[in-house]
């Protein structure tokens, strides 16, 4: 499992710095920013940090365990002070709940579906 999830960090981490680059976000140096900030004092970290190190893999036992860790992820960039509202934030999957313009293509749980506070 731990080989599965560095392996998806890697690629994700890599296509996500990409898309940001390549996005016209008015934030985008500034992200760019903190993810070279995080990976500065590590020596294996060659641009930026983009995951935290380690890995918390959770079985998804419940509909109701899947949406609780949706709304997480959603509020993330919230609890960060990045944006007041999770589907304002363009990166995230909130978006196309919302039935917003979005970034990422996703297939939704059920299209009808609000997680966010």
């Amino acid at each position: 499992m731990s080989d599965i999830l560095r392996d998806l960090k890697k690629y994700t981490s890599k296509a996500l710095v990409k898309q940001i680059e390549d996005e016209t976000e008015s934030r985008r140096e500034w992200i760019l920013e903190q993810f070279a900030k995080a990976g500065e004092p590590l020596r294996h970290i060659q641009n930026y940090k983009f995951w935290q190190d380690g890995n918390q893999a959770k079985e998804i036992y419940s509909n109701e365990f899947l949406y609780e860790k949706l709304n997480y992820i959603h509020n993330n960039p919230v609890e960060e002070m990045i944006v007041a509202r999770p589907e304002d934030y363009m990166f995230s999957s909130a978006r196309n709940y919302a039935s917003l313009d979005h970034v990422l293509d996703i297939c939704l749980i059920t299209p009808q579906l609000k997680t966010y506070k």
